[in-house]
């Protein structure tokens, strides 16, 4: 329970007034929006990742490049510093630089990627649409 210091503190101070349970039922009301919106992101994230792969089932991938995708989509745009690059995606996947570039190269070319940068210092994002 991430909200367990706020909910003792305001079930004590609940139960030290009189019978108002304002304070608690507002701690309670919000603990559940927020509940609810996190759901919300959670089946959000879940929906765009099926309507990716939806959209490329028919292009042969391999499993690493599946991997990475779904990493991508996993930890959304923040989560690789500065982009995937193919040192990032050899690491990642246990394969070769030379590999690791031919296939991030593929995943641009079918649209699933964009490319920030050029030479040497390009990485790769996930395209948006």
């Amino acid at each position: 329970m991430a909200e367990r210091e706020d909910y003792y503190s305001t079930l004590e101070q609940t139960q030290k007034g009189g019978c108002d349970i304002t304070a608690w039922l507002v701690w309670f009301l919000g603990c559940f929006s927020r509940a609810m919106q996190r759901s919300n992101d959670i089946l959000n994230g879940v929906f765009a990742k099926s309507q990716l792969w939806r959209q490329y089932d028919q292009h042969k991938l391999t499993d690493r490049q599946k991997k990475v995708i779904n990493r991508l989509l996993d930890t959304g745009p923040d989560g690789f510093e500065g982009g995937m690059a193919t040192q990032k995606y050899a690491s990642m996947t246990h394969c070769s630089r030379a590999t690791a570039f031919r296939e991030l190269d593929q995943l641009y070319e079918l649209g699933m990627l964009q490319r920030i940068g050029q030479g040497r210092s390009v990485r790769y994002e996930l395209s948006h649409g």
